[in-house]
């Protein structure tokens, strides 16, 4: 049954968002014995974020589960998070997290979430990463359901648009609903919100107008006025407004929420060409899940934000497809016309490629070595020759999931002043506060990883504040 929110009411806590980070955060602090309410700016059919879209989350594990297929040491998550974010993460942050992970696969359980075994196609994730059942929407379902069965009222189509303070302390937040606007009073205030990938205007202030070209894998809702407001009221800014969790996604996909069915895990199994034809980075560089996030910037830097995947019928079964067909094409010279390209050029292209591959033993599961020599940019892992028909190729554009750009916080999640204090009873998980973990880069399942175990201390940190 849900409660609604009542205007009229002070609550212990306010959780400005509705994806996973605000409900951790919710039922951490109704089970520390708060009254908590959640302010969801999106309808309740769309409630949810870009949770909505997740598949899995990366926790660190000391041995194998009923649906991890081995360990994967709090050493190991972080030699892998200072790889993908090239040292840009607050180390003492990240190793709270990454410790904190290892608990978070039984508490989350523990609210109603369950597991699968990791399927084929997953991004070789099935010893790091456990799989939602359901994936993210069924994930969300039992987070709601839990948070509701506990008393946490909830309201939909309303935004956090400000918020009275009194010097570090927060007051009450101005509540923009389809009936007005409305006072919220509360004792402590938990961001949750997500971050401002959906405010094409404010992505243009980093990137310029090659923004316009992104799709927004994700919900259309993160437009990060939030963020804006907590940066005008004093909060410390952290991060880069052009960092952001970016992958190459079908360039059909439509302009927001085509979520996880519109991305692309074939680049390791062919060559990327921009339109004039010309490959411009390392396919092979390593192991998808720790490369697939790099290919929204590298897409981005391309002539009219636009490239192709291009390979052959022997790649076609080695990786999950997009919901869009590839487009098919007899020969080179066939595939490029359907793409609009100069087929003499992508012609050469090829096989300039096919000329450099040395030989070698194809294995998709590992580093395989197989590379090219004297060709630049080299591909230095699973180069075989494009060269058994038919021919294929998916076009490809950046697909922003979610920004970095966001707020300051400390070990207990509390935001932190430009100042160099603290706010009093202002707390941000998820991706407004993510950029404090992820500087730059990505590895799948860390942004659950950072919206749980932030959502669940700054929950936890909210209600034992209120009830002091």
């Amino acid at each position: 049954m849900e409660h609604p929110v009542d205007f009229n009411k002070t609550y212990d806590v306010v959780i400005a968002g509705g994806g996973n980070a605000a409900l951790c955060a919710a039922i951490a602090a109704r089970r520390a014995g708060a009254s908590v309410a959640i302010v969801e700016k999106a309808p309740r059919f769309y409630r949810g974020g870009n949770t909505r879209h997740t598949r899995n989350m990366r926790c660190a594990h000391d041995s194998a589960t009923e649906t991890l297929s081995g360990p994967y040491t709090e050493e190991e998550f972080f030699d892998d998070l200072l790889r993908v974010t090239q040292g840009n993460t607050d180390e003492n942050l990240a190793r709270m997290m990454i410790h904190q992970s290892k608990d978070m696969l039984n508490w989350i359980v523990e609210q109603g979430v369950r597991f699968q075994p990791s399927l084929g196609g997953t991004l070789s994730l099935g010893r790091t990463n456990s799989f939602f059942l359901g994936g993210g929407r069924a994930m969300l379902s039992a987070l709601y359901r839990t948070a509701e069965g506990l008393g946490v009222h909830m309201t939909y189509e309303a935004e956090v648009t400000d918020l009275e303070m009194d010097g570090p302390r927060f007051v009450a937040a101005e509540v923009t609903t389809p009936n007005g606007k409305r006072r919220l009073v509360a004792k402590g205030l938990v961001a949750a919100s997500g971050g401002f990938e959906a405010n094409i205007d404010w992505l243009k202030e980093g990137w310029g107008e090659i923004a316009e070209n992104f799709l927004i894998r994700g919900t259309p809702y993160n437009r990060g006025s939030l963020l804006r407001t907590l940066i005008g009221k004093g909060m410390t800014q952290i991060g880069d407004p052009t960092q952001c969790h970016a992958v190459a996604i079908d360039a059909r996909a439509p302009k927001y929420d085509g979520g996880i069915i519109t991305r692309l895990d074939c680049v390791v199994f062919g060559i990327v060409v921009n339109k004039h034809c010309q490959r411009f980075y390392d396919e092979g560089e390593d192991i998808w899940p720790k490369r697939y996030a790099i290919w929204g910037r590298l897409v981005a830097a391309q002539p009219d934000q636009i490239a192709y995947i291009i390979f052959d019928a022997r790649a076609l079964k080695l990786f999950m497809p997009s919901l869009f067909p590839p487009i098919t094409g007899t020969s080179i010279e066939d595939l490029a016309g359907k793409l609009g390209l100069d087929p003499a050029r992508l012609r050469e292209t090829v096989d300039g490629f096919n000329a450099a591959v040395q030989p070698g033993q194809f294995d998709d599961t590992i580093l395989d070595g197989c590379h090219t020599e004297g060709l630049e940019p080299a591909k230095t892992n699973w180069a075989r020759r494009i060269e058994q028909g038919p021919f294929y190729a998916y076009p490809v554009r950046p697909g922003i999931t979610f920004t970095y750009l966001g707020v300051k916080v400390d070990a207990e999640a509390r935001v932190q002043l430009a100042d160099g204090g603290r706010a009093e009873n202002i707390w941000a998980a998820g991706e407004i506060m993510a950029g404090n973990v992820l500087g730059r880069g990505y590895a799948a399942g860390i942004g659950m990883t950072i919206g749980s175990v932030f959502g669940r201390i700054a929950g936890e940190g909210a209600g034992k504040h209120a009830s002091r």
